[in-house]
């Protein structure tokens, strides 16, 4: 019982790890828009999602979206319970399956740098605001659950 009761809250709990890696990604694309040759890296969200939770149900489409470029998620090295959620591994530019995927270059530069800079903006804001929204949802299951508990 207790299960059915916390399966949201984990949902939403990997979500929120997601899009905070997610985050950290396209934040480095903008940091290194005037870096020559640097190449713009993304994953795809609702891959992440897929693995993470172990599933293709509906309930995973829920948080999905907002994603550019190939996907690609790490395995979980390291990890100590299969449950633990494979993050991007930022690290690994060998484009091995695990590895952060290459963002598609739209208008190309003279200095080989991929970064479009008013995507990875527009990008970035839809990932904040899916973040605050995600942390939104943890907190109102929360309070609902407290009230529940505390019988109001």
């Amino acid at each position: 019982m207790l299960d059915k009761m916390t399966n949201r809250l984990d949902f939403l709990g990997n979500a929120l790890v997601l899009r905070a890696e997610r985050q950290r990604a396209i934040a480095s694309n903008i940091a290194n828009a005037d870096t020559p040759g640097y190449v713009a890296r993304d994953f795809s969200f609702g891959d992440a999602m897929r693995e993470a939770t172990g599933s293709s149900s509906g309930v995973t489409r829920m948080a999905t979206g907002g994603s550019v470029g190939t996907s690609g998620i790490a395995g979980a090295k390291g990890a100590t319970d299969p449950r633990h959620i494979p993050l991007p591994a930022a690290t690994t530019g060998t484009g091995a399956p695990g590895a952060l995927g290459y963002s598609v270059q739209t208008q190309p530069s003279l200095d080989n740098n991929t970064v479009d800079l008013d995507r990875e903006r527009a990008n970035f804001v839809d990932n904040a605001v899916r973040y605050e929204a995600t942390l939104r949802f943890i907190n109102g299951n929360a309070k609902t659950m407290l009230s529940a508990i505390q019988g109001q």
